[in-house]
């Protein structure tokens, strides 16, 4: 099959069939030329017939009032006044015409006419235009308006004027009865529905409290969002004061700090005052450098500065005070390099500095210890908090469950006690305003019913010929299809039919032992086999567009267009070509893979989206032949969309493409929903399917330019000998 290569993305937006001449209405009349003949036959019959079996006319007609039955606590002395919906209009009007009136009617004149019928009163068909009985329901004129009153004009034609009487007054009859029927029924039944549903809502009520009860005892709680707001609270509270006292902790810090250091000192200038005590070499330089200062006062007195004895003494006291510095360095080094003494063994500190480091430090103690409890309190009503919104989720769900129940059994119980009087005077009331008469002549019409027929039925048909063939653009041809869609054509296939598979797959059998060979009589399903499919899937091989397609969606632009049966084809025809194929149901709305190979639809890809796990991925593929693996849709999800939006979906069609050679998806219909465009985009192919004779130039159009962006294959043109046959 000759493959022609069509640049994607340039669509064929016009249709083959938009330039309509002259002749193709002439062509369209000529083809559908039986549709004309057939019509104007049956129209021209219909009235022929209807003149020459019409007989004179007589119609008596009465009217009546319909108004609800308002309770008295309403305080309405006239129904009249209250307006009823359309709704209502049309259900009064369709009861007074309903079979089960009409066979009381039927009963009632069967004594004057024993041959009477319901068909000879309502007609043939029920509520046709045609019927001996009409019920007509008046309109009054307001202004430009025409507005809907309660009075319903009822009409009875026969050929007989008095029978037309009589069919109205048993009417009339039948209408009063079943007024009092329905109200005294209307009485019995609320009541009897009322009790019988007291001890169900009774029943509820209790398992509902007892659950609440449960619960709070279980989790000895009265109130979880109580309670949790007073965690929260105390949470907060413990937050400040941890706040407060790490604040506090760092002031204290400082504090010890401080005095620390004022010991310190305190403490090393003590220790240098002993030291220097206790040092004879101190001692001796200092006795010297005070008689070198008694000597050199002396002197000054005697001499003047210049002095070479005043210069001398001067100089010598400068070397004394340089030996004194010297020892007191010598002395502080020493004691610098000693370890500071503990604050009880302290020489030379104020006793009150002492007490005041001691009751600092204390302090200090006591606020650590108090922030490391703190601490504990905070994680400890953290760890309780993160199981209180399990726990007012399950309390939110289990109180309003018992305020409704008792919300219910009260209202049950007042209705069960005004239920009698609203009953008594519920429904509506049928109020004959006007009387029947005897049946007056109406006329008889039939020339105009010929004369009507030959003019109407050809126009009739040609319009129908005409509106057939020109609002049907369906495709009709393989060309057609390629041409519009602007894509390649991978292959046309026939209506496929049940056939047998041992010759094409002799391996392939069900679980249990059952094989797709046996019979279509016998139950089983069958997968299509058709040399068309193995092209196509050689095709598809062939064309690597763009990369090797191990992942393919199968999709059309409608229902009905023959996906999952191709789908199933092409499965075959990969196995029969030793590959091994996983074939997927991604439609979640509608699926009907498992129907049609009768596999169980328990467990499929719906379930396997919400499981995060891909441990168990085989529990959920149902094999059926040593190459063919199915999984099914599954069942059906509340939000189909979310599913398949989700990542999950894209990894498991990794994950199955690096097991399978080839992973065929059968996917929703392009238009209508977004499964299928969502589903595309996480495929590496995607095959187009246009029936023959099924599909318009517009919707494969709108379909084709939506998935115009993905990696578009090609399209097959399907149930081609099913077209050419008709």
């Amino acid at each position: 099959m000759a493959n022609i290569s069509l640049k994607q993305g340039q669509f064929v937006t016009n249709s083959l069939s938009n330039k309509w001449k002259f002749r193709h209405l002439t062509k369209i009349l000529l083809r559908r030329r039986f549709i004309v003949l057939g019509v104007s036959c049956v129209v021209i019959s219909a009235t022929s017939f209807a003149a020459i079996t019409n007989k004179p006319t007589y119609k008596s007609q009465m009217q009546i009032l319909v108004s609800p039955n308002v309770s008295e606590e309403v305080g309405t002395t006239n129904n009249i006044d209250i307006p009823l919906s359309i709704e209502q209009y049309s259900v009064q009007k369709n009861l007074m015409q309903s079979s089960k009136l009409i066979d009381k009617v039927v009963n009632l004149l069967s004594f004057d006419y024993p041959n009477i019928t319901k068909e000879n009163i309502l007609g043939k068909t029920e509520n046709s235009d045609n019927s001996p009985l009409t019920v007509t329901q008046l309109a009054t004129n307001k202004g430009a308006k025409q507005v809907l009153n309660p009075v319903f004009e009822i009409s009875f034609q026969d050929s007989d004027p008095l029978k037309t009487k009589k069919v109205l007054l048993a009417l009339q009859k039948v209408y009063q009865d079943y007024n009092l029927e329905r109200r005294q029924e209307r009485f019995n039944q609320g009541l009897a529905f009322i009790n019988a549903r007291l001890p169900v809502i009774k029943q509820q009520v209790r398992q509902a409290e007892r659950k609440l009860e449960q619960f709070r005892k279980k989790h000895n709680l009265l109130d979880p969002e109580l309670q949790s707001q007073v965690l929260i609270k105390s949470l907060t509270e413990t937050q400040e004061q941890l706040q407060v006292t790490r604040t506090q902790l760092q002031d204290i810090n400082s504090q010890y700090q401080n005095l620390e250091k004022r010991i310190a000192e305190a403490s090393q200038k003590a220790l240098i005052s002993m030291r220097l005590a206790q040092s004879s070499r101190y001692k001796t330089l200092i006795s010297e450098l005070q008689k070198t200062e008694q000597t050199l006062a002396k002197e000054e007195l005697r001499y003047t500065d210049d002095s070479p004895i005043v210069q001398s003494l001067k100089q010598q006291r400068q070397s004394q005070l340089t030996l004194v510095q010297q020892e007191l360095k010598r002395l502080t080094a020493e004691i610098r390099t000693e370890t500071t003494p503990e604050p009880g063994q302290l020489v030379g500190v104020e006793p009150n500095l002492v007490e005041e480091f001691v009751q600092v430090q204390t302090r200090a103690l006591g606020l650590i210890a108090n922030e490391k409890s703190l601490r504990e309190s905070e994680q400890r009503i953290r760890s309780e908090l993160r199981k209180y919104p399990s726990l007012i989720a399950e309390y939110q769900r289990l109180l309003p469950e018992v305020e409704t129940q008792r919300k219910t059994l009260e209202q049950m119980l007042q209705a069960q006690q005004s239920m009698g009087m609203k009953i008594a005077h519920g429904g509506f009331d049928w109020l004959v305003l006007e009387e029947p008469n005897l049946g007056t002549y109406v006329g008889n019409d039939r020339f105009w019913l010929v004369f009507a027929g030959m003019i109407a039925g050809p126009i009739l048909g040609v319009v129908l010929a005409l509106i057939w063939g020109m609002r049907h653009r369906i495709i009709h041809s393989a060309q057609d299809l390629q041409k519009v869609s602007n894509l390649r054509l991978l292959g046309t296939v026939p209506k496929l039919a049940p056939q047998t598979m041992e010759k094409r797959l002799p391996n392939l059998s069900w679980l249990g032992g059952r094989n797709l060979g046996e019979s279509e009589e016998a139950g089983n399903s069958w997968l299509p086999c058709h040399e068309t499919l193995d092209m196509v899937y050689q095709n598809t091989q062939i064309l690597k567009y763009p990369v090797p397609c191990k992942s393919v969606m199968v999709t059309s632009a409608l229902p009905g267009e023959g996906r999952t049966t191709l789908a199933m084809g092409l499965a075959a025809s990969a196995a029969h070509m030793h590959r091994r194929v996983l074939l997927i149901d991604a439609n979640l709305r509608s699926p009907k893979l498992h129907k049609i190979l009768q596999l169980s639809n328990d467990w499929g890809l719906s379930l396997l989206l919400l499981d995060e796990t891909n441990t168990e991925v085989q529990e959920y593929i149902q094999p059926i032949h040593p190459s063919i693996d199915i999984l099914t849709a599954g069942p059906t999800p509340e939000d189909a969309v979310e599913l398949l939006s989700s990542q999950r979906l894209k990894d498991l069609i990794e994950l199955f493409e690096e097991t399978y050679d080839l992973v065929l998806i059968d996917a929703p219909p392009i238009l209508g929903t977004v499964d299928g465009r969502i589903v595309a985009s996480y495929c590496k192919g995607i095959m187009m399917v246009g029936r023959i004779g099924w599909v318009t130039q517009t919707e494969l159009t709108q379909a084709v330019e939506i998935l115009n962006s993905l990696n578009l294959v090609g399209i097959i043109a399907n149930d081609m000998s099913s077209y050419h046959k008709g």
